[in-house]
């Protein structure tokens, strides 16, 4: 049971922290607190010390208090919905001209959160410090340090908008959308390489004898969790092999692991609650996730109604280079859990298969562009460059490389071009 609240709160603590919602509620509920702190330290000795000392920095008229903290609020109002209107079309135009899979890369955007943030706790605070005015009538002077500091929050806001406008008007450009999808599936790829070299790789792994366990919902694979998995039987001898790769689509009754001995009904059912599913793919740039996104960019970049093979070049560079890391990891690699008897074994997802789901797209869509092929070939004769490429990884490129060659010799009309790109091979 409370295993069983524990993945739930997890599942719910990540929803929570990707929200587009989170940080500015978190900075409302911020400013709220400040609000309240502020009117009760306003008749506190040093505040009314600071006040005699400088006082044309607190507002002494009740009047002008009002007006001010009145126009702060429709101002900061106005920024606000300005600003969220400025995030809808840039997503509108993200999608419709790239992918709408880079959309929660652009909504999970941190700055833009927390300027949003800012904008609405500083509406907040200064309806705040309206309602309390009010309540405290004609005797302004004791919402006199919360008017100035309303003032202070609402050239900060002016501040954070003009950077609000220099960030979303660039967020928006290809570049820095194939940049930032790069710059995090190179890190997290270089993350996973690392650690893998803490596991044992396995080239040949036996499983002939092992039993199969059948998922029984239908999701993209995300995790295996073994510290949700019940203490009772970890002291027996048990090899684990854990079949789908990160962000593989399962159907219900698809194979996801095969365990090297007989379970019990509720020991299989206690190891398929350590698996964690999602119905829709997982958002972020971890595993092949980053190299879709830049598939997809690249496609929709060749469809008819866009036509633009320099964004397809642009994005085929940057998927060859995380192709190049991707050939060098292992098929598979194996684990000792600690302080149990475990083994668990994981799959990386096969050169074979990244082939199919990132590359053949573009090559079908690209076969009758001499410029994006070129740059596609360019990139798989790089991958078997790499060092520490398998034969079998190398055997994958070689026959994808194939496979354009002969959609060259199919598609491409102009003999000096087919010249030009055979010569490749």
């Amino acid at each position: 049971m409370i295993k069983s609240i524990t993945k739930k709160l997890r599942a719910w603590y990540y929803k929570v922290l990707y929200s587009i919602a989170f940080y500015p509620v978190l900075l409302s509920v911020l400013f709220l607190i400040v609000a309240a702190i502020t009117n009760r330290v306003e008749s506190l000795d040093f505040i009314i010390k600071i006040k005699e000392k400088v006082p044309y920095l607190f507002i002494s008229d009740y009047d002008t208090s009002r007006a001010i903290l009145n126009t702060l609020v429709a101002g900061i109002l106005s920024l606000t919905v300005f600003s969220f209107s400025m995030v809808m079309v840039v997503l509108n135009q993200a999608s419709s001209n790239f992918s709408p899979r880079v959309l929660p890369s652009l909504i999970s955007n941190k700055k833009h959160q927390l300027i949003l943030g800012f904008y609405i706790g500083t509406l907040l605070y200064c309806i705040f410090s309206l309602i309390t005015l009010g309540a405290k009538g004609v005797d302004s002077n004791a919402i006199g340090f919360s008017t100035m500091l309303a003032a202070v929050f609402s050239v900060v806001c002016i501040v954070l908008f003009v950077d609000f406008i220099h960030n979303i008007s660039t967020s928006i450009q290809i570049n820095s959308i194939v940049d930032r999808i790069y710059t995090s599936s190179s890190k997290s790829l270089q993350k996973a390489y690392d650690e893998q070299h803490q596991k044992t790789t396995l080239s040949v792994l036996e499983t002939d004898d092992f039993k199969p366990l059948m998922v029984k919902e239908t999701g993209y694979y995300l995790s295996f969790d073994v510290s949700l998995l019940s203490d009772s039987y970890k002291d027996e001898e048990l090899q684990i092999n854990v079949l789908p790769y990160l962000n593989q689509h399962l159907w219900e009754g698809d194979v996801i692991a095969t365990v090297s001995k007989n379970l019990s009904d509720q020991q299989v059912d206690d190891l398929l609650f350590g698996f964690s599913l999602s119905t829709n793919r997982h958002s972020g740039d971890e595993g092949v996730g980053g190299m879709i996104k830049l598939m997809e960019i690249a496609v929709k970049a060749m469809s008819p109604g866009i036509n633009d093979p320099g964004t397809a070049i642009e994005a085929i560079t940057k998927l060859g280079k995380l192709l190049y890391q991707a050939v060098a990891f292992a098929n598979a690699t194996s684990e000792n859990i600690a302080d149990t008897k475990w083994i668990v074994v994981s799959h990386n997802i096969a050169i074979e298969e990244l082939m199919r789901i990132v590359v053949q797209p573009i090559r079908f869509y690209a076969k009758e562009d001499c410029t994006v092929l070129y740059q596609l070939i360019k990139a798989l004769k790089y991958c078997l460059t790499n060092p520490n490429i398998s034969e079998d990884n190398k055997e994958s490129i070689v026959s994808e490389l194939m496979l354009i060659k002969t959609t060259v010799a199919k598609h491409i009309d102009s003999a000096a071009d087919k010249e030009v790109l055979l010569k490749l091979f």
